[in-house]
C-alpha cells in the first residue's frame, strides 16, 4: 500500500475517532440536558398549578379545577396529571398513551430518556387541600434529541468529506516530490536521468530529493563513461580521425565479413580513388590545405553513396581512399563512380589543389565467389588505366565467376520479382541464435527469405532487396514473408521467439504499416514473441520511423532488434531512446576475435557493458569457430549466432 493512502486512511481514522468521541459527548450532554429541562419543567408546571387551584379548590369548585387541569394538559407536554385529595384519591385525572412519531424505535432503545415526575402540595389556607402530581411526555424531548443527533452526524460527515477530500489534495501535494522521487528511481532502471527541479520546502523531502539528485547525475556520469569508453576503443581501432571515415583495418574486415559470410550474396564493387600531389600540396601550402583537401574528398564520398542501403567508405593510406558497395550491379556501380568522379571534377575549380588533376579511381566488380586481395589487385589494375587516361578518370574491370547469378538488366530485374511475388514464390528458412557457452538453448529463431527464381535457384535476400527498394516492392516481399511465416506451427516445434528481417522502407508505406498494425493484434495470444529486425545503418537513417514501429510492436508485446551493429560509427547514444530488444555485433567485429589482436575484444566488452547497463541483450554474429564461441562467451555476451550455433534449415523441419 502507497504511503499516501496510509496517510489517508490514518487521518480519516483519527477523524474518525475525534468524531465518535465528540459525537457522543454532545449526544450525552444533550440528553442531560433534556432530561433536566423536563424535570423542571414538570416541577414548574405541578407548582404553578397548584397555586392556581387552590383557591378553587378550597371552595370545592371542581368544574373549574377540572378546566384548570385540562388547559395545561391539552399542551400534550405531559403524559399524566392529576389532581388527589389527601387520602391519595384521584379528584381530576387526564392520561396520554407515550406515542413517539417520526422517530426511531432503535434509537429510543438505545437513548432512553427516564421521564420525570413532579409533586406539589394544594393548600386551603393552613391546610393540605390535595396533591398535584405531573409526569412529563418525553416525545418533544426524544424528537428534539433525534434531530440534534440527526442534524449532528450530517455535520460531521459533511465535515468528514471536506477533510478527505481537501487533506487527500493537500497530502497529495505535498507528497509530490516522493512520487517524483520514485518515477525518478525507475527512469534511472531505464536510463534515464531525470532531474528534480524546483527542491520540496520540506526539509526532509528537500533531502531526500536532493540524494536522489546527485545519485542520478552520478549514474549518468558512469553511463556516458561506459559510452565514452566503448566509442573511443571503436575510434581508435577503427576510425581516421582526420576524414571521419573508416581506417584500413576497417574497411578489410567488412569487406571480409560480407565475402566470408554463408548468407550475403557474392556481388558487389570496390573502388579505390587515389588523391594527387598530396605530398607536394603538403610542402608548398602547408600541412593545413592537405588536410583540408582530404576532408573535402571524403565528404564527396559519403554525400554520393548516402543514398545506398549500405556501403564501406574507409580513408586507406595518406591519399588513398577505398569505397566498398555490395549488393551492387556493374551498372550500377557504373553510376556511382562516375558521379563521384564527376564531383572530384569540380573541386579543382575551387583551387583547393596544385593541379585541376585531382585524383584517379579504379572500380573493381565481383559477381561470385572472390577474395579480398583479388578485389584489390584488380581495382588497383583499373586505378592504374585510369591514370594513364587522364585526369579524374576512372576505370573499370569485372571479376565474373559461376556463382548465383540472376538477371542483370533492371527491367528483367522487375519482371521476375514481380511474377515471383505473384506466384508467391517464396522460400523460408530458418536459423537459431542460441545463447553463448550452451547451444542447445535457443533464445530465438531468425526468419531469412528466398526467392525461387523460374529455373528453381533460390535467390538470397541480399542478392535481390536492393533492387526490391527500387521498385517499391520491398513492402510487399516483407508482407508475404511474415504471411508466409505465421502459416507455420510454432507450438508444435516448440518455438517461443522468432525474428524477421523488416526494412526501413516498408514502413513509409502506409498501408504497410496499417496492415502490419491489424496483422499483429490479430496475433495476440496466438503467435510466438516476433522481434523485428532493423539494419543499424539503415534504423539510424530512419529513426523516427522506426522509433515509431517500435511503440506499436511493443503495444501488442513484440520487440524490435539491430543487426549488423558497429558497422557504422553512429554514437551509442540513441540505443537509450530507441531500446531494442537486442543488438547483434556485426560480424566484422566478430571474424577478428580469432586473432592475437585485442581492440576487437575490448570494443565488444565495452559494447557489452552498455548495452547491459540499459536491459539490451548483446548477439554475436558469424560465430563459426570453439575460439570465437570461447572469447564473446568471456566478454560476457548473452547470444551468438552462426554455423557453429546452427545451420539455416527449411522452417518447419
Amino acid at each position: 500500500m502507497s504511503l499516501y493512502r496510509q496517510l489517508i486512511i490514518f487521518t480519516f481514522l483519527l477523524f474518525v475517532l475525534l468524531f465518535m468521541g465528540t459525537w457522543y459527548a454532545k449526544v450525552q450532554s444533550t440528553r442531560t440536558f433534556l432530561i433536566n429541562q423536563l424535570e423542571s419543567h414538570a416541577q414548574d408546571t405541578a407548582t404553578s398549578l397548584s397555586l392556581s387551584v387552590s383557591t378553587h379548590a378550597a371552595a370545592k369548585d371542581m368544574s373549574t379545577v377540572e378546566s384548570m387541569i385540562n388547559a395545561v394538559f391539552d399542551r400534550g407536554y405531559y403524559q399524566i396529571v392529576r389532581f388527589t385529595d389527601p387520602r391519595g384519591n384521584a379528584l381530576v385525572e387526564r392520561a396520554l398513551d407515550v406515542k413517539i412519531e417520526n422517530v426511531p424505535t432503535w434509537f429510543i432503545k438505545w437513548l432512553p430518556l427516564n421521564t420525570p415526575e413532579a409533586n406539589s402540595y394544594v393548600m386551603a389556607g393552613w391546610r393540605q387541600a390535595g396533591t398535584i402530581f405531573i409526569k412529563s411526555h418525553p416525545g418533544y424531548a426524544y424528537a428534539t434529541l433525534w434531530n440534534d443527533v440527526r442534524n449532528m452526524t450530517t455535520w460531521f460527515a459533511a465535515c468528514a468529506a471536506f477533510v478527505l477530500i481537501a487533506g487527500g489534495l493537500g497530502l497529495r501535494i505535498l507528497l509530490r516530490p516522493l512520487v517524483n522521487v520514485e518515477r525518478q528511481a525507475d527512469a534511472i532502471c531505464k536510463k534515464e536521468y531525470r532531474i528534480q527541479d524546483p527542491l520540496p520546502w520540506t526539509k526532509e523531502l528537500r533531502s531526500v530529493v536532493q540524494a536522489m539528485n546527485r545519485m542520478t547525475r552520478k549514474v549518468k556520469e558512469m553511463f556516458e563513461e561506459q559510452v565514452a569508453q566503448a566509442e573511443g576503443l571503436r575510434e581508435r581501432a577503427y576510425h581516421d580521425q582526420l576524414t571521419g571515415l573508416g581506417n584500413r583495418r576497417y574497411f578489410e574486415s567488412q569487406i571480409n565479413s560480407r565475402l566470408d559470410s554463408h548468407e550475403i550474396s557474392a556481388n558487389g564493387a570496390i573502388i579505390l580513388l587515389r588523391i594527387h600531389n598530396l605530398e607536394t600540396l603538403n610542402r608548398e601550402r602547408g600541412f593545413q590545405s592537405g588536410d583540408n583537401l582530404l576532408q573535402r574528398v571524403a565528404a564527396l564520398l559519403q554525400e554520393t553513396t548516402k543514398h545506398l542501403t549500405i556501403s564501406v567508405s574507409a580513408r586507406l593510406t595518406g591519399g588513398d581512399f577505398g569505397v566498398f558497395i555490395p549488393d551492387v550491379l556493374p551498372l550500377d556501380a557504373d553510376l556511382i563512380v562516375s558521379e563521384l568522379m564527376g564531383r572530384i571534377s569540380q573541386l579543382s575549380a575551387e583551387e583547393i589543389s596544385l593541379t585541376d588533376n585531382i585524383g584517379n579511381a579504379g572500380v573493381a566488380t565481383y559477381d561470385g565467389l572472390t577474395t579480398i586481395s583479388m578485389l584489390l589487385s584488380e581495382a588497383d589494375l583499373a586505378l592504374g588505366s585510369a591514370m594513364q587516361k587522364g585526369p579524374n578518370d576512372w576505370d573499370m574491370r569485372v571479376i565474373a565467376a559461376g556463382a548465383e547469378k540472376a538477371p542483370i538488366g533492371l527491367q528483367q530485374w522487375k519482371e521476375t520479382l514481380t511474377k515471383a511475388l505473384k506466384d508467391r514464390r517464396i522460400f523460408l528458412e530458418a536459423q537459431p541464435v542460441v545463447k553463448c557457452g550452451d547451444i542447445t538453448q535457443v533464445i530465438h529463431m531468425e526468419i531469412f527469405a528466398r526467392i525461387i527464381h523460374e529455373d528453381g535457384t533460390p535467390l538470397k535476400a541480399a542478392s535481390f532487396l536492393p533492387l526490391a527498394e527500387r521498385l517499391d516492392l520491398v513492402a510487399t516481399i516483407d508482407r508475404i514473408v511474415i504471411e508466409e511465416t505465421m502459416k507455420t506451427d510454432f507450438k508444435r516445434l516448440g518455438i517461443e521467439r522468432i525474428a524477421f528481417n523488416l526494412s526501413p522502407a516498408s514502413l513509409r508505406d502506409d498501408s504497410f504499416k496499417q496492415w502490419i498494425t491489424t496483422t499483429l493484434q490479430k496475433l495476440q495470444g496466438s503467435s510466438p514473441h516476433i522481434c523485428f529486425e532493423f539494419p543499424e545503418y539503415a534504423a539510424i537513417q530512419n529513426l523516427p520511423l522506426v522509433r515509431d514501429f517500435s511503440s506499436t510492436a511493443r503495444k501488442f508485446g513484440h520487440s524490435i532488434g539491430l543487426d549488423h551493429y558497429g558497422q557504422s560509427f553512429s554514437k551509442l547514444g540513441y540505443l537509450q531512446s530507441l531500446h531494442p530488444e537486442y543488438v547483434k555485433i556485426d560480424r566484422a567485429y566478430t571474424g577478428e576475435l580469432d586473432k592475437a589482436e585485442g581492440d576487437s575484444r575490448f570494443y565488444i566488452g565495452a559494447l557489452c557493458s552498455v548495452a547491459h547497463s540499459i536491459d539490451i541483450t548483446v548477439v554475436a554474429e558469424g560465430v563459426e569457430s570453439e575460439q570465437q564461441m570461447k572469447v564473446v562467451s568471456c566478454l560476457n555476451v548473452d547470444g551468438a549466432q552462426g554455423f557453429l550455433c546452427g545451420k539455416p534449415m527449411k522452417l518447419g523441419e
